[in-house]
């Protein structure tokens, strides 16, 4: 069982769930081996077997680790997961962009670092190259998608009624570049004054919530329907359930009865922007 080539990159316009389906079921028959007798000798259950095959599920990471130690595959069954899996994640966030360049309104919580339709260039770029795994190329790309998505608030046209909750913890964590750190709050400021945009600071004294640690954006799309996108540090969640978008609604509702009102919380921003500024000037 120890050959590890395989026919998955002849796969053109081919997901890639779908390859990695076709790849256990090509795997296996090869094998000479029947659902059963795998599910016997891998312990996994014939059914949960099958569904991988058929592209149902995707299942857990563990699965193509096994496998590959089983048919003798190296890292072949585990690199294809880790693309379908990426796939699996792309095609979520996609749905949310489309989704947000329709809505109408949009209410967020962003937990940690500043919203991405208030952040500036350099500090977008800066959050993004914290990621080592992102080339410069798709960093600079990204970093280009998020500035034109900006058109929705700082654009003359099909502006966004934009309702967003600012984790104080982003007002308070500066860049290393003293020049970027002052853009960025200017830039926050700007956001803030703007007719069509509500902005809240939920200041360290709210405690513990339960959007900590992610962050969540709800959206209202020109259906009336209302869509929301749940986010932790390395997965993203689309939901179009209605009742489900409307239950994370009231955890945002809740959330915002602590946050600052819009009047202090521009405050804020502007002391932190004027204390910035005095410590970045060279003494005398």
């Amino acid at each position: 069982m120890g050959d590890s080539n395989s026919n998955a990159s002849g796969e053109c316009g081919t997901s890639a769930r779908r390859i990695y389906a076709k790849e256990l079921a090509r795997l296996r028959e090869r094998a000479g081996l029947s659902l059963v007798q795998l599910g016997e000798q891998t312990r996994y259950e014939q059914s949960y077997l099958h569904r991988l095959e058929k592209g149902d599920r995707l299942g857990s990471s563990d699965v193509p680790r096994v496998l590959d130690r089983f048919y003798g595959t190296g890292d072949l069954l585990w690199d294809l997961w880790q693309l379908a899996k990426k796939e699996k994640r792309q095609g979520r966030y996609e749905g949310f962009m489309d989704a947000e360049a329709e809505a109408g309104s949009m209410q967020q919580f962003v937990g940690g670092v500043i919203p991405g339709l208030l952040q500036t260039e350099r500090y977008a770029a800066s959050l993004m190259s914290s990621n080592l795994s992102t080339s410069v190329e798709e960093m600079n790309r990204r970093v280009r998608e998020r500035m034109a998505r900006q058109a929705r608030l700082f654009g003359k046209a099909n502006l966004l009624d934009y309702r967003v909750l600012v984790d104080e913890s982003a007002i308070r964590r500066r860049l290393a570049d003293p020049e970027a750190w002052t853009e960025q709050l200017e830039r926050i400021v700007q956001a803030a004054e703007l007719r069509h945009v509500v902005l809240h600071v939920v200041p360290f004294g709210a405690g513990p919530h339960a959007l900590l640690g992610g962050s969540l954006t709800l959206l209202w799309l020109p259906s009336g329907r209302n869509i929301a996108y749940l986010e932790g540090s390395v997965t993203g969640q689309l939901i179009e359930d209605s009742e489900e978008a409307e239950h994370l609604r009231l955890a945002y509702d809740r959330l915002r009865d602590f946050a600052m009102t819009p009047e202090d919380s521009l405050a804020l921003i502007r002391t932190a922007l004027e204390d910035h500024v005095c410590s970045s000037l060279p003494r005398t």
